[in-house]
């Protein structure tokens, strides 16, 4: 008993041992916290540092259903001006307020004033979308959406079609970059209204106009969720398209997705699909172009498919795999040529791009642009002069061969570019030419063949009229004009190896929407032949058929018109061709444009 005191003492002096120890433990932890999220801030803000972002990791692939059917249902319901996508239009009384909102628009600005900033759509996805499961755990998104001078509502209507339309857990922040824009309501009104209505919404200012590409960067380099995803300024996203985005990223970081782009009608604000389907390619004036769909995705949809080139201003990927990547080449001036990097650099450099089906946004396709480009000189010639120079190896001649004063060009510092490939240890182009845009050439040879026949198209039995264009826009009818060699008459055509027949200067081709007998001829962007657009010349009869079937050109002096009608023989349908290529002519039959799949030529 007389150590009793002694064990008590003890006893208290482990009780306070233990809380000393459990007070520095909870200390130890409260430092490393505070000190992982010093370390979280400081990874955001040095863009440079790319080692430290982590890229996402999914915590289960359990399947769920991300549809939000409440909001569907309610959307279904809503009726009014535009809604359901459906076209609208104004009334007379407010034509000078539309006229004056076109013209610094390019689209009816009047028009999307009326309409709701959080519009119900149309569902025009692939049946196999609207059962399709995604995995439960899915990366949070910076949404970054580059804008100058963007009309109010339609700015508007890009935010909020983003959060309506996605799970808002999902969506981190969201990044309106302001290019230096100078309508006043475009400052301090556009930041009081999201501070009010959309508070996860802010924007980034740029001191000067700088473009496109910088302000992607900018946004790029305040973002913080595990995945960019870049919008356009006047889009509408749809139905659950964010889980189709972010599902091939959760699986692998370096894939990138693009959504469908679909058309919002300029004039009505009509929601419409553009196609269902195609692949992103270029021409060897990079002019971005698309390709089918291979039969093996066809059979396979609606899952994300492989596409070589991206369109460029939609698209998803990893923050991580982004930085890795460079980001932009930050020498790429204004805009142009910028997907072109970016999706070389993508393939050549270990990562991937694919298309989702179920993933659909809208976008307004101007009719005209409304504000003039910085005086920088030919920056898209620079800028791809510069993508050339350090990604696409000896592909580069076909582009200076079409057009070689991009070789006076000076692409400024590259070395650094240079670099980057070196490190990443990025493939060859001619590996991406003939294992993923294997089937480019076939549509866009290099080198392009010789047309069947060029020059002008006399009228045979008057020799003095000839088919003219006359600088026509797309769906103007083509017309007899009286002969002539001079560039404004338009005159110097091509029946090329597409089996078409184009502007020797401009990608309009000769279409005839209709076979119906006395159908006039319209012009159309040129789609590669087949179709409305497919003619033949037959020498020995003078006759220029449509299609595969028995029409053929036919003209009327008097009202010096041009149409088809069923082949007769007459004189109305002989037609003389400057030049007739009879060698290319004898191999018309064995010109194929089928391409079965990649090939190995390293």
């Amino acid at each position: 008993m007389k150590f009793g005191w002694l064990y008590r003492s003890m006893f208290v002096m482990r009780r306070q041992f233990v809380r000393l120890l459990r007070l520095r433990n909870l200390l130890t932890i409260t430092f490393l916290v505070i000190l992982l999220y010093i370390v979280k801030t400081f990874n955001n803000i040095s863009k440079t540092n790319i080692g430290t972002i982590d890229y996402f990791v999914p915590k289960s692939l359990k399947k769920i259903d991300w549809h939000n059917y409440t909001q569907i249902e309610y959307e279904r319901k809503r009726q009014g001006i535009g809604e359901q996508g459906l076209p609208a239009r104004l009334p007379k009384s407010l034509a000078f307020l539309e006229e004056q909102l076109y013209s610094v628009n390019g689209f009816n600005g009047a028009l999307s004033d009326k309409i709701a900033l959080n519009r119900s759509l149309p569902d025009i996805r692939h049946p196999g979308c609207k059962v399709r499961k995604y995995i439960e755990s899915l990366p949070t998104v910076s949404v970054v959406v580059p804008f100058h001078n963007e009309h109010w509502s339609t700015l508007l209507r890009t935010a909020y079609s983003v959060l309506i339309r996605s799970p808002e857990f999902l969506i981190k922040e969201v990044f309106l970059v302001d290019d230096a824009s100078t309508k006043d309501f475009l400052k301090q009104k556009l930041e009081d209204y999201l501070s009010k209505h959309l508070p996860k919404v802010k924007v980034v200012r740029l001191a000067q106009r700088s473009g496109l590409i910088a302000a992607r960067l900018a946004g790029a380099a305040r973002a913080s969720a595990d995945v960019l995803l870049f919008l356009d300024s006047h889009t509408e996203a749809t139905v659950n398209w964010l889980p189709p985005l972010l599902e091939p990223i959760a699986l692998s970081y370096r894939t990138v997705v693009c959504p469908y782009i679909d058309v919002i009608a300029y004039d009505t604000f009509e929601y419409r699909a553009q196609d269902e389907g195609a692949r992103g390619a270029f021409d060897w004036e990079l002019f971005y172009k698309r390709l089918p769909v291979l039969p093996r995705d066809q059979d396979n949809m609606p899952e994300p498919f492989q596409s070589p080139v991206m369109a460029g201003g939609l698209f998803a990927m990893s923050r991580k795999f982004f930085w890795e990547l460079g980001g932009y080449d930050p020498g790429l001036d204004i805009w142009g040529g910028e997907q072109y990097e970016l999706s070389f650099k993508i393939w050549q450099c270990g990562g991937r791009m694919v298309d989702a089906p179920c993933s659909r946004v809208g976008h307004i396709y101007r009719k005209f642009a409304p504000f003039p480009n910085p005086g920088h000189g030919d920056f898209v010639g620079r800028n791809y002069r510069r993508v050339a120079e350090v990604w696409m190896d000896e592909y580069a001649q076909y582009l200076y061969k079409r057009r070689p004063h991009y070789l006076h060009i000076d692409t400024g510092d590259i070395s650094h570019q240079k670099k980057l490939r070196e490190k990443l240890q990025c493939k060859s182009f001619r590996w991406f030419m003939t294992q993923i845009a294997f089937d480019l050439t076939a549509k866009y040879p290099p080198v392009e063949p010789e047309p069947f026949a060029e020059g002008r198209i006399r009228a045979g039995a008057d020799g003095q009229l000839c088919c003219d264009l006359r600088r026509g826009e797309q769906g103007a009818a083509l017309a007899l004009a009286v002969c002539e060699r001079s560039a404004a008459a338009e005159q110097h055509f091509l029946l090329s190896w597409h089996k078409d027949i184009r502007s020797k200067d401009r990608n309009m081709c000769w279409d005839v929407p209709d076979s119906r007998p006395e159908q006039p001829i319209i012009l159309y962007s040129c789609h590669l032949g087949g179709g409305n657009q497919l003619w033949r010349y037959h020498p020995a009869t003078k006759q220029l058929k449509h299609g595969g079937n028995e029409n053929c050109l036919e003209w009327e002096a008097s009202g010096r018109k041009v149409f088809i009608n069923r082949c007769s023989g007459a004189r109305a349908q002989q037609w003389d061709i400057d030049t007739v290529n009879q060698h290319a002519m004898a191999r018309w039959d064995k010109t194929s444009l089928t391409v079965t799949g990649p090939f190995e030529d390293y």
